[in-house]
């Protein structure tokens, strides 16, 4: 699988209470399930008007489908071709 970064422009998403996230956490996981192997969500973190998704997936297809059942926007994905950070310094 790859790695994608997915944005989803959610308005005030940043102002979530914490059973909001749980729930939306929850819709997400009942859609990956649904859709079976060919995707993970690996994390995400959560801007005031946005969230930046990690997911491993076979391909923009299946993310698009999980976008479209779970009801969160895919407004812009990317395909990770690697990481880096600061032990690559080294």
């Amino acid at each position: 699988m790859k790695k994608y970064m997915i944005e989803r422009h959610i308005s005030e998403i940043g102002s979530f209470e914490h059973e909001e996230f749980k729930g939306a956490a929850a819709r997400s996981n009942e859609v990956l399930a649904e859709l079976g192997s060919g995707i993970e969500w690996v994390e995400s973190y959560v801007a005031q008007n946005q969230t930046f998704c990690i997911y491993n997936a076979t391909g923009e297809e299946i993310i698009r489908k999980h976008s479209e059942i779970s009801g969160f926007p895919a407004n812009k994905i990317t395909e990770i071709v690697t990481d880096i950070g600061p032990v690559t310094a080294n």
